[in-house]
């Protein structure tokens, strides 16, 4: 369920970030360079949550 999330907040903030560097810059609103975004985000998000980040409860 971690992941479903994971996906759809990293879908979301990478259609904002497509949208509002698309209109700073003047081009058009391109979907797939939100997906490449997504998947970036989502594979940086599980790799530091699973990974890296360690819990301290575990002590």
């Amino acid at each position: 369920m971690r992941l479903i999330w994971t996906v759809i907040w990293s879908f979301l903030l990478s259609l904002m970030v497509v949208y509002v560097l698309a209109s700073m810059t003047g081009d058009e609103f391109s979907l797939s360079f939100a997906g490449i975004l997504t998947a970036i985000f989502t594979i940086v998000a599980v790799v530091l949550g699973e990974g890296v980040i360690k819990d301290d409860a575990s002590n």
